[in-house]
């Protein structure tokens, strides 16, 4: 508890670091003295406020909340399966909400109803999701081995993956291009709206978390166990992927796919903290919220005259980051 009332006082200062470094990088050089004022209502000109109000405050907010809401779903998703490996992106979750979200995109804007994408889209990308989870949850089912979850969830990710390729082969060409460079992730279009309702989910989610952390806690201890205490194991572990799926269906629709973030915070997470679901889930949001917010100061930064989609840079951290664990785990065993 010692370690802890130390550690999460500093993750706090970090993400409000974080935030300050977020909204002080940009193609547009501003002083810091610049940004204070803006941020205090005495900005010197339009353009200055333009770009703090409508480019880097919604940009950074949503950077922050869809950090928070990986980390978070990743970190449920591993403690609710007993599986370290277990992600979004590898459970078949990002690959079920790029699906839907590519049919919405696709569909939607190119019919008289394209004013409603911005309904449609996190809606369509959370029944995508919802699917990925149906099928993935019957496959460990019907091979009566729950454990499987997360080579099932591989396998699904890849079928829905090669769905949504078919359909973008198929497209209108600018539809198309438009769909592929969103499905890399990137934070350019974001808008405040958007950090309102992903903060929203979160949120939601959170306290969720909060009410139910003990069961989950004794999910970790197995199955019959966490029966024997009294916990219902199949519904509560069906609404936790639920969660996850609605957390990570509506940061892919308006964020795109980032993968392998909820794969690394936990796991630092659980090396500073602990692995109990509070401290973890607390933990993993504050880390992974900073981290997100990092990785597009890089993707904004890195190029003169270009942005990197962030996806790229976290799908390239996590790659690397998994093969680590899988050495650590032979080297171990």
């Amino acid at each position: 508890m010692h370690k802890l009332s130390l550690i999460i006082p500093l993750l706090i200062i970090v993400t409000l670091i974080s935030l300050t470094a977020g909204l002080s990088f940009g193609p547009a050089t501003m002083t810091n003295s610049q940004i204070f004022n803006c941020i205090v209502g005495q900005c010197s000109d339009k353009i200055t406020d333009m770009v703090i109000w409508q480019v880097r405050v919604p940009r950074v907010l949503v950077a922050l909340v869809a950090g928070m809401g990986l980390a978070i779903a990743g970190a449920i998703l591993q403690n609710t399966t007993r599986n370290p490996l277990a992600d979004p992106y590898l459970f078949g979750i990002i690959s079920g909400a790029g699906l839907g979200a590519t049919l919405a995109n696709i569909v939607i804007t190119d019919s008289p109803l394209g004013e409603q994408l911005y309904i449609a889209l996190p809606l369509a990308a959370f029944l995508g999701a919802l699917f990925a989870i149906v099928i993935v949850v019957l496959i460990a089912k019907l091979l009566q081995r729950m454990e499987q979850l997360l080579l099932a969830g591989i396998a699904v990710s890849f079928m829905l993956t090669a769905l949504t390729q078919f359909i973008l082969y198929f497209g209108e060409p600018f539809a198309t291009n438009r769909v592929i460079f969103w499905l890399m992730g990137s934070l350019s279009r974001v808008e405040i709206s958007n950090f309102y309702v992903i903060a929203t989910i979160v949120l939601l989610t959170l306290s969720i978390i909060i009410v139910l952390h003990r069961q989950i806690d004794a999910l970790l201890l197995g199955d019959e166990s966490a029966a024997s205490l009294g916990v219902n194991v199949d519904k509560l572990r069906l609404l936790m992927l639920g969660l996850c799926a609605a957390l990570s269906a509506t940061i892919v629709a308006y964020c795109g796919g980032i993968g392998f973030v909820g794969l690394m915070i936990p796991h630092i997470v659980r090396q500073l903290i602990g692995v109990t679901t509070l401290k973890l889930v607390i933990g993993s949001a504050l880390i992974g919220g900073s981290f997100l917010i990092w990785v597009d100061i890089i993707a904004r930064s890195a190029l003169e005259n270009a942005e990197i989609p962030i996806g790229i840079i976290t799908s390239a951290l996590g790659s690397l980051f998994f093969l680590f664990i899988m050495v650590r785990t032979r080297n171990s065993a």
